[in-house]
């Protein structure tokens, strides 16, 4: 159990300049796991409710497991496809060399991504291409997106890929609690080039001064405790 939540970053505070407690446009955080079913039970243990599982993602060699922290945001928990047949590319955000389960990187919402990373290379942030993405849910429907490329994921994952729903109705609505996200921040040793990122594609994420890249959610478990997931 942790202390309340401080105030967020703002004038005489750590991080940017009047960064909110949560990015505005934050759409899911990603845990990866080298193992899923211990990337499962590590959230378990720190949330006190087990994630369901969500689906697969066929083309990745990944599945994921999902909670709900409140509004139109969730938790994606990514690991290997234990069904999946082997393959030689490597999985995304490098989650099978990963020693224990950890946040990777974030999800921001966008709409017009084409248009959202000709904008951003302009200001020589490069997004890469816009994707179609898919996973088949346990009932066997189909979810689907388009993001921007994960290769293109900076600064350790601190600067998010963006993904863009389209008619699909938004996972975190049909998705089980499991707490709500209360505040959400980034640490690095050189926190000034990240904002710098950051605000060249007009995301707002409190970063501090710390000894290693790492994101850092706290979280209002269903039993009324607060905990971080990093």
């Amino acid at each position: 159990m942790l202390p309340p939540t401080p105030p967020p970053g703002g004038p005489g505070g750590p991080g940017a300049p009047g960064a909110p407690a949560v990015p505005p446009n934050l759409d899911h955080l990603l845990l990866g796991a080298a193992d899923l079913e211990e990337g499962v039970a590590w959230v378990a243990e720190r949330l006190g409710v087990e994630a369901p599982f969500g689906g697969r993602h066929g083309n990745l060699g990944t599945a994921n497991h999902l909670l709900s922290l409140g509004g139109d945001i969730y938790l994606e928990i990514l690991g290997p496809d234990p069904e999946a047949p082997p393959r030689d590319e490597p999985l995304p955000f490098g989650i099978e060399g990963l020693a224990e389960p950890r946040l990777v990187t974030w999800a921001a919402r966008g709409t017009d991504l084409a248009a959202l990373v000709a904008r951003a290379s302009g200001r020589g942030v490069p997004l890469g291409p816009v994707r179609p993405g898919s996973r088949l849910r346990p009932d066997g429907s189909e979810l689907s997106w388009e993001i921007t490329a994960f290769t293109s994921v900076l600064h350790d994952g601190l600067v998010p890929f963006f993904i863009d729903w389209g008619t699909t109705p938004h996972p975190a609505r049909a998705t089980p609690p499991g707490g709500r996200l209360i505040s959400f921040r980034a640490e690095h040793p050189d926190p000034a080039a990240v904002r710098s990122t950051l605000e060249s594609l007009d995301l707002a994420l409190e970063v501090d001064e710390g000894p290693e890249p790492a994101l850092v959610a706290r979280i209002r478990t269903l039993d009324g405790d607060e905990t971080e997931l990093r």
